[in-house]
């Protein structure tokens, strides 16, 4: 892209350049571009002008339910317009939203709705039976199916906003974490947008973007990776392109028929589109950026993607508690015959601060491996009520990534294993300690220590390892079932290793590192 080309984009968002909250994007783009499509989705469909008033109502409406500034509302569903409209108006009333994933089971996705404090609970299209067994909370104030938010969204008058400023938190997501249950992230407005002023001083091609353009929501809202991208539109003051979940013809239908432009995916899922019949028939000549990121991508499909595509690929490195991406291996460092940097996770994006330290907290040199460290505008509040989980990972601006990994001379960042031993299954994070608390209480197992194994379409797959009680015999079909009845279907084990004895070190942990080594023997890292 020529200087002179990237100068014209950069004017159309100039005006955005200070901006730093929901509600100043929305009153932003509602006076510059009233007409422009904002949310284009099946159950929603609103311009800018459109979505402001939409939103002012959203938060009305949740005002008068008697929330106040703070308080969380959970959503247990599917992407929709709906979603994004009160997590809009929720945002610019201060009022923080909470996504649940809707592949929890019910006790998983219980555990987020209490433990976030949830005073009120929204149940997706198709998700209105949920009410029996997650609507029970004694926090809730009440509990609304997806039209009777719509109807509040249409019908609930106007009243003044109160706007959250900058570092007011606006939405929490949860991560798996190492003690068995999942940690609330608490990001503010300014983790969501404070990068932009660094982007807008160094800009780049790819972070820029045409009026004519759309991004494509198709990952979980549960995600940062899902309500990440409704952001992005958001601060483009474009079209978010929303689909309830991943769908490869739906997918091509939006790039075909709705104006997608660039969208954001799991390796694995790149690989489904390109297996499915209708890949061939479509006309992606719209398409300028694919995203993608929870892995590399394997050299031949990236080689099938671009002759299918035609489009640059960007991979992108981050996590929930910096927000998203931190990271970005560009267009121009991926090639069709293979290159080292492919290697990489890319380096920083402009703003952000990048250390390698060794275990006694020291700042690495180039090439040394230890964890990775970051400092940003990106990183999050804290951790929803868990003050000493917060402080292990930051600390006087920084986050602990638990990735480790190396910088090179050029400040590519290359990942190595992970500190924390979390696996990452078709873009879903598993933590061990989640697994093995489902799987302990089967009556045949004494003891289980859980890991990822290399796996071509999913980059890993999550392996169990069980020791039997004395006397007993496992029959590893059980396990599975046993599990799949208390997890998440995606954190549920593909198989079972029956051994004798787990390996552990002198003082009784776990070396979960041996048991992988075997099935990652022959490769450059322990991570797929």
């Amino acid at each position: 892209m020529e200087q002179a080309e990237i100068q014209h984009l950069m004017q159309r968002v100039e005006a955005t350049r200070g901006l730093l909250t929901v509600d100043q994007f929305i009153r932003h783009w509602a006076v510059h571009s009233p007409e422009q499509l904002a949310i284009d989705a099946d159950d929603l469909r609103l311009t800018y002008c459109e979505l402001e008033a939409a939103s002012a109502r959203a938060a009305s409406a949740l005002a008068s339910l008697g929330l106040a500034r703070g308080d969380r509302i959970a959503w247990f569903g599917k992407n929709s317009g709906t979603y994004f409209a009160l997590f809009f108006g929720a945002a610019r009333a201060g009022f923080v939203m909470v996504p649940v994933g809707w592949r929890l089971a019910a006790p998983e996705a219980a555990f987020i709705i209490e433990n976030a404090d949830a005073k009120v609970l929204v149940l997706g299209d198709g998700f209105e039976a949920c009410a029996e067994t997650l609507g029970r909370h004694p926090g809730l104030k009440t509990c609304l199916t997806a039209a009777e938010a719509r109807t509040l969204i249409t019908e609930t008058p106007e009243a003044p906003i109160a706007s959250a400023g900058p570092d007011e938190a606006v939405l929490q997501l949860y991560t798996s974490g190492t003690t068995g249950h999942p940690k609330g992230a608490v990001l503010s407005n300014r983790n969501l947008f404070g990068l932009r002023k660094a982007a807008f001083e160094n800009p780049q091609p790819y972070t820029l973007w045409g009026a004519d353009e759309a991004v494509l929501v198709a990952m979980p809202c549960a995600h940062i990776g899902g309500t990440g991208l409704g952001i992005m539109a958001l601060a483009a003051g474009l079209p978010a392109v929303i689909l309830a979940e991943f769908d490869p013809p739906k997918v091509f239908d939006a790039v075909q028929n709705r104006g997608v432009t660039r969208f954001f995916i799991v390796p694995a899922a790149l690989q489904l589109l390109l297996n499915h019949p209708d890949c061939a028939k479509t006309d992606f000549s719209r398409l300028k950026y694919i995203l993608y990121g929870a892995a590399p991508i394997p050299l031949e499909l990236l080689r099938q993607c671009i002759e299918m595509f035609g489009a640059g690929f960007i991979q992108a490195y981050g996590m929930t508690e910096t927000a998203g991406t931190i990271c970005m291996l560009p267009p121009e460092d991926h090639s069709v015959d293979g290159n080292v940097r492919m290697r990489s996770a890319g380096k920083p994006l402009p703003g952000v601060d990048l250390e390698v330290r060794g275990i006694t907290g020291e700042a690495l040199p180039v090439g040394g491996v230890g964890e990775l460290f970051t400092r940003s505008s990106n990183n999050m509040l804290c951790y929803w009520k868990l003050p000493e989980a917060t402080t292990s990972t930051m600390c006087e601006g920084w986050v602990a990534t638990g990735d480790v990994g190396y910088l090179d001379e050029d400040g590519y960042v290359y990942i190595f294993d992970r500190a924390k031993d979390m696996i990452i299954s078709g873009g879903e994070n598993v933590y061990p300690a989640e697994v093995e608390s489902g799987i302990y209480g089967h009556p045949d197992v004494l003891e289980v220590a859980v890991f990822g194994v290399p796996d071509e379409t999913w980059g890993e797959a999550v392996k169990a390892a069980c020791v039997a009680k004395p006397g007993h015999d496992i029959d590893a079909d059980s396990v599975i079932v046993w599990a799949r009845e208390r997890l998440a279907s995606y954190k549920v084990p593909k198989t079972i290793d029956i051994i004798p004895a787990l390996p552990r070190n002198p003082s009784g942990k776990i070396l979960r590192r041996e048991l992988r080594a075997p099935y990652w023997e022959g490769r450059d890292r322990q991570v797929n």
